[in-house]
């Protein structure tokens, strides 16, 4: 009876389902780019196999070093809001760039590079925003609620994007809806970022 209590206790907190959703947003755009980018890149103009996925190899190792050097000025500055909160918007603004200049393909991959920077950034700097703020006793069945929804953009942001592909002939509309979600998810995690700053960076 307890372990019900615990799991209804868990699914009625919209706290809870706030912090899936900003999750749910990250991860949209994480697995978009993880299964589009090369069909992007082609699209741009690329043909051969091996030079699309040396392309498609550098925004990974860009956002490598960019995750390492955010990480490290986190933990310095023992802060997380904004160092969830920018890499997030800057992903948004990798989509936009690289949607507005499809026919530019130096500035499209430009662009794919920083939203992949800031797409998977994100990933890492959510983490400690939930574990600060919930409590021990739903802890458990509260991270794992919200790595589910999370998780649920797996399926539906790839589908999203070949959808609007197949209806559009083309994936700007898809990235800038992509976008769109980031920025939505960016102010919610801002909000709730704002009003537990001090817990989140006393223990991050």
């Amino acid at each position: 009876m307890q372990g019900k209590s615990s799991v209804a206790s868990v699914l009625s907190m919209p706290f809870i389902w706030i912090l899936g959703f900003i999750y749910f947003c990250i991860q949209s755009g994480v697995y978009a780019i993880n299964f589009w980018l090369p069909s992007i890149i082609k699209n741009l103009g690329f043909s051969d196999a091996l030079v699309i996925g040396w392309i498609s190899a550098v925004p990974y190792l860009m956002a490598g070093v960019f995750m390492l050097l955010v990480g490290r000025s986190a933990d310095l500055r023992n802060e997380r809001r904004w160092h969830l909160v920018v890499p997030m918007l800057m992903g948004a603004t990798g989509l936009i760039i690289a949607a507005n200049f499809a026919t530019v393909p130096i500035i499209a991959i430009l662009g794919l590079t920083i939203a992949t920077m800031g797409a998977l950034t994100s990933l890492p700097m959510f983490w400690p925003l939930p574990t600060a703020l919930l409590s021990a006793s739903v802890a458990a069945g509260g991270l794992a609620l919200i790595n589910s929804i999370g998780q649920m953009a797996g399926f539906l942001s790839p589908y999203l994007v070949g959808w609007i592909k197949d209806q559009t002939g083309s994936t700007t509309l898809a990235l800038y809806s992509l976008a769109a979600l980031t920025i939505v998810g960016s102010l919610v995690a801002l909000r709730v970022s704002r009003q537990s700053a001090g817990k989140v960076a006393a223990t991050a």
